[in-house]
């Protein structure tokens, strides 16, 4: 089995990087680094490298195992590399859609959009309870269709490696062509924001086609149309380590504590912010809330003088 870590490779480009947006950002965009977050954000890394290295092998011996009663052996033909690097893609578009609705998966991908800053440092920030939830599980089709494991860790890896660049300001649009096929910066400015329009939008790892495909592609606004707000709903409003990992855990267990015996499943596997008593608001409602206003705004009638032309009665156009 080759051991080969394309991500070990990469870590000093990618502290390079940083300390080059954060060069650039003094000079340009001061509000994209916050030391305290920063710290936060490395640290988060940090941890999710030794969680990967003391719960990776439990991921590990479940593809062994699978690999074992593969329908296909597939092999390392040259052409399997390319195909697995666009299926596995297409794997970590339907698990990041789950991670953002269902609370079990969310409560650990949380992590990741916990900060209210963007940069390079964001991408760094990398859950440590991932294999607790068992995603993992999301790639046994391509085992049991006959890739190797580790063939499938390998494009996993260079999957990580290009979602790094896509975390800046730095990068406005890229070639039209380009922003059509790949997910770009400005296609993760999207997901990562808290605008109601914003919301649980642009799930692509690589190929934002695949949002395309599943209608759950929004494209970036002009800043001065809409400023994009980063962070989650309700904000942690804190630096402290522990509570930014296990935050969400503590919420959804507290939850299931408290819920009657037939909604305690749901505060598990239903989306988050869903409540059985309704006083809380999914991403769903937020939106259609967030729409109904808008289109009323739109629809709001004008008051006209002899003297004037017409003039829209002033109204929220967009979101706060």
């Amino acid at each position: 089995m080759p051991d080969f870590s394309p991500v070990d490779y990469a870590i000093p480009g990618f502290v390079l990087l940083v300390l080059a947006e954060m060069l650039w950002a003094r000079f340009k965009a001061p509000h994209s680094y916050e030391p305290k977050d920063t710290l936060v954000s490395l640290a988060f890394g940090l941890g999710s490298t030794v969680a990967g290295l003391l719960l990776g092998g439990l991921a590990l011996a479940v593809f062994l195992a699978a690999y074992e009663v593969r329908f296909f052996t597939i092999g390392w033909e040259w052409w399997a590399w390319p195909l697995c690097f666009v299926l596995d893609d297409l794997k970590y578009y339907w698990v990041h859609r789950f991670g953002h609705r269902s609370r079990w998966f969310w409560a650990s991908h949380v992590n990741h959009h916990s900060s209210q800053h963007y940069n390079l440092s964001t991408a760094l920030r990398q859950t440590w309870t991932g294999a607790f939830t068992l995603g993992f599980v999301f790639a046994l089709p391509l085992v049991l269709l006959g890739f190797h494991p580790a063939m499938i860790a390998i494009c996993g890896g260079f999957n990580l490696i290009y979602q790094f660049w896509i975390h800046t300001e730095a990068i406005d649009r890229m070639p039209r062509w380009f922003e059509a096929v790949m997910n770009t910066p400005s296609h993760h400015r999207v997901h990562h924001a808290t605008n109601p329009r914003y919301l649980d939008r642009n799930y692509a790892g690589v190929f934002i086609v695949w949002d395309r495909l599943f209608g759950t592609f929004e494209a970036e606004r002009p800043h001065a149309e809409e400023p994009i707000r980063y962070g989650i709903v309700k904000q942690l409003g804190s630096f402290n380590l522990l509570w930014a990992v296990f935050h969400e855990w503590i919420g959804m267990l507290g939850d299931i504590w408290r819920s009657p015996w037939k909604h305690k499943l749901s505060y598990l596997l239903r989306e988050p912010g869903w409540s059985h008593d309704g006083s809380r608001e999914t991403s769903d409602m937020i939106r259609a809330r967030w729409q109904e206003q808008h289109q009323r705004a739109d629809a709001a009638p004008v008051e006209t003088t002899q003297d004037e032309p017409q003039k829209p009665i002033a109204g929220p156009r967009r979101a706060a």
